[in-house]
């Protein structure tokens, strides 16, 4: 699964919004984070557009039924 990465932990901190204003770091992380995902996003449809979508294959199911 695709993870969009960042600086650090993705969060601020703080009691109030005000406060969270102040978290020049996690504000900065969150920057980061948003700019990898759109990055990602952007990424993941040009590759759609230009190559598709991967062929799927059909569903295969094992079963120990037997017990051997």
């Amino acid at each position: 699964m695709p993870v969009a990465a960042s600086t650090y932990w993705n969060m601020v901190h703080g009691f109030t919004a005000e406060d969270v204003k102040k978290d020049l770091e996690g504000l900065q992380t969150m920057r980061n984070l948003a700019r990898n995902m759109s990055f990602m996003i952007k990424a993941f449809a040009d590759a759609k557009e230009t190559y598709g979508y991967p062929e799927e294959e059909h569903s295969v199911f094992t079963n120990f039924s037997d017990g051997k």
